[in-house]
């Protein structure tokens, strides 16, 4: 009797090596080769930066009462604002800021880039003196013990090109040490007695402008 099973692996083994012998006759051939070389160690291709234009110092806003908009949208306002201020926040980055970087006796614009706004939403009081409702540049001239903070009508400045001839307002306000650095330039509102006090952070010195109305 004829043994069909042996005939029937051998067909089968005949056809696999024909379809093998094929494909390698088609990755050999033609225009369409592909070579690949075992001695070549491929490496993953560096990633680009997804924010090329990113600011060292970005730009932040802060409110009196504190979170305005926030509580403006949820319906929580129960005062109306008093006063913002925009600046931009450099950081620390190892060094000694003050009486290095920034040398005392010298012009700070309290931030980096363009020059920083404090916008009073109403008349208010400063160290005993009246500010008008407005919108201000605010920089600072730091000594050792104190600091000296001037708000300034010359807007759209950028950095240091600061008009003198233009100063509205000066105060003298003192300076703390903080209980540990501040690696960003930090300024906020808070609630004080009756009024409020704008918060200056950075490095270890600590500056309060307080604002009454």
């Amino acid at each position: 009797m004829f043994q069909t099973r042996p005939f029937i692996k051998l067909c089968c083994l005949v056809w696999i090596l024909a379809i093998v012998t094929g494909c390698d006759h088609n990755a050999t051939s033609g225009s369409n080769t592909v070579t690949i070389n075992p001695n070549v160690t491929t490496t993953k291709p560096t990633e680009k930066d997804p924010q090329p234009g990113l600011d060292k110092s970005p730009m932040d806003m802060a409110y009196y009462p504190v979170d305005y908009p926030k509580l403006k949208m949820s319906g929580s306002v129960n005062e109306p604002p008093v006063a913002r201020v925009v600046y931009s926040r450099p950081q620390k980055n190892h060094r000694s800021i003050f009486g290095d970087i920034i040398k005392y006796g010298s012009q700070w614009r309290l931030g980096a880039n363009e020059a920083s706004e404090i916008e009073f939403f109403r008349d208010v009081i400063i160290t005993e003196k009246k500010v008008q409702k407005g919108r201000y540049v605010i920089y600072c001239i730091p000594q050792e013990n104190t600091w000296t903070v001037v708000l300034n009508s010359d807007l759209y400045t950028w950095g240091l090109k600061i008009d003198t001839t233009k100063d509205e307002y000066k105060f003298t306000i003192p300076i703390e040490k903080t209980r540990f650095p501040y690696e960003l330039f930090t300024m906020e509102f808070e609630k004080a007695g009756k009024g409020m006090q704008l918060v200056m952070e950075w490095d270890s010195i600590k500056a309060t402008l307080p604002i009454t109305w």
